[in-house]
């Protein structure tokens, strides 16, 4: 989204101008390289082979020729699809607003896809220069280039498509801060490998079913491929990693996973979308907290993050009830996951 002059012509970005739109993180970070040329990647190398014959083009792979008419009235079957908890009983959303609603939850979810794509850009960009292990190296400069598609593809559609933007959600923008001043590797996989992209592979395939529009829903499809396989990254990057550390480095990983998981769970009430439609937040808040549908999604959301924290032995009863009591898991959620191994 290139900022531009009163006359239309886009700027020369200088530091000076971002001002609030950008978010300035210093970090001291210790990059390391690996002379070991030799070592097989093992299972990073089917992953790195998938990841090259999978690429695809956010320019000639997607038709961008549909014309999203935002605001547009919704069929009824395309809105329920959309944002069906807009209907249901209790809903703080007037039924003369549904159809606004829906177009505005769609444009919340999309730029917060975008927003979370870039932080997955520098953080994924980060793990290159630190990780020990030249095969992470590999597969982690492999992922930077589909987070660049995928920043490309959503702030495309965002520019030329939607024409509409709301700011990183303030759980996001913290979750990133911490994550970007992070010096401990296994802490950003476990940020954005686990959780980010755990939240954002079941999201993405949530949006190509529920956003009617072809762009879009051809846009989530690929992203969804490519998000798949970096939770998997995350997954062989950190299995057996927890087992030798000591109790002090283990609790720290738990203590940033709780609080990596409440922002999450915050970022998902909406708070945006009710003040931009000036409707009470409190009452939004309420609504997305205690409404069946919604508590629903949030668990649908998470269930892969906590997939992944059994793989890797950080599923730990503290965490366990957090999201219990937060509404993100069911016991029957960590029953399945216990039984998928």
């Amino acid at each position: 989204m290139a900022a531009n002059d009163q006359a239309g012509t886009p700027r020369v970005f200088t530091l000076e101008q971002a001002g609030q739109d950008m978010l300035a993180v210093d970090a001291a970070i210790r990059a390391l390289m690996n002379f070991d040329y030799g070592t097989r990647f093992g299972r990073l190398r089917d992953l790195y082979e998938r990841s090259k014959s999978a690429q695809w083009n956010a320019s000639t792979d997607i038709d961008w020729s549909y014309d999203v008419a935002f605001g547009a009235p919704l069929s009824a079957g395309y809105g329920m699809r959309m944002a069906p908890f807009a209907a249901s009983p209790g809903s703080p959303v007037p039924q003369e607003l549904w159809n606004d609603f829906r177009w505005q939850y769609q444009a919340w979810m999309v730029n917060q896809f975008l927003h979370g794509e870039q932080g997955a850009l520098l953080t994924t960009a980060r793990l290159v220069e630190t990780v020990p292990d030249m095969a992470a190296k590999v597969y982690a400069a492999a992922q930077v280039a589909d987070e660049a598609r995928h920043v490309e593809a959503y702030a495309r559609y965002v520019d030329e498509k939607l024409r509409v933007t709301y700011p990183i959600n303030p759980g996001l923008r913290t979750l990133m801060r911490d994550l970007l001043s992070e010096s401990r590797w296994d802490i950003v996989y476990l940020g954005m490998q686990v959780i980010v992209e755990g939240l954002a592979l079941a999201a993405t395939r949530i949006a190509s079913a529920g956003f009617g529009d072809p762009i879009i829903t051809s846009i989530t499809k690929m992203i969804a491929r490519d998000e798949a396989r970096h939770v998997s990254f995350g997954v062989i990057a950190l299995q057996g990693l927890y087992q030798d550390m000591t109790s002090r480095e283990y609790a720290e990983r738990e203590a940033f996973l709780l609080e990596a998981i409440h922002l999450m769970s915050q970022r998902f009430l909406l708070r945006e979308i009710w003040e931009r439609m000036d409707i009470d937040p409190a009452r939004g808040i309420q609504f997305a907290c205690t409404d069946p549908m919604m508590v629903g999604f949030r668990q649908l959301l998470f269930r892969k993050v906590v997939q992944v924290l059994r793989q890797v032995d950080l599923l730990t009863v503290p965490i366990r009830d957090l999201m219990l009591a937060e509404g993100l898991a069911t016991p029957q959620t960590f029953a399945a996951a216990a039984q998928a191994g």
